[in-house]
């Protein structure tokens, strides 16, 4: 798997780079790694300023480019609102060629490449969504009285 430096992620800037690099993270799959739980990129965040959901957003593009063969299609499946593994994974591997083939045309990805993505999205996705805890959505939860 080659290593891919940060600047193949959609829309990092330069200044976020640099600021994930001074934290030792110079690569694609060592930013997913650091990001996959929320606890982590809350830590990761502060020490960097960069927003918890942006780098959520980093993550779900590194977890993109980590599936093999599939780097350059990315943005048409972008395009089809395929944003990360979690929209991949339910897929149907047929129509999802056949769209690939209809916007591609020549040079579109096999059938059994889709079908192999699809089996990766469903191995490789285990970036913990953040859910707030009851009590972060509304403390007054806690404090009514159970009648």
């Amino acid at each position: 798997m080659a290593m891919k430096t940060l600047e193949y992620l959609p829309g990092i800037t330069a200044d976020e780079a640099r600021r994930l690099r001074e934290r030792g993270l110079r690569h694609t799959n060592q930013l997913l790694h650091a990001g996959t739980l929320h606890f982590d990129r809350d830590r990761i965040s502060k020490k960097t300023g960069i927003s918890t959901e942006r780098l959520l957003y980093f993550a779900h593009e590194c977890a993109l480019l980590e599936i093999s063969g599939m780097e350059r299609f990315i943005p048409v499946l972008r395009r089809f609102g395929i944003t990360d593994l979690k929209i991949l994974k339910k897929q149907d591997p047929a129509p999802l060629h056949a769209r690939l083939v209809a916007a591609i045309g020549m040079g579109a990805p096999t059938l059994p490449m889709v079908q192999y993505w699809i089996s990766q999205a469903r191995t490789c996705d285990m970036i913990e969504e953040y859910e707030p805890a009851a009590s972060e959505i509304s403390p007054s939860l806690l404090s009514q009285k159970v009648r």
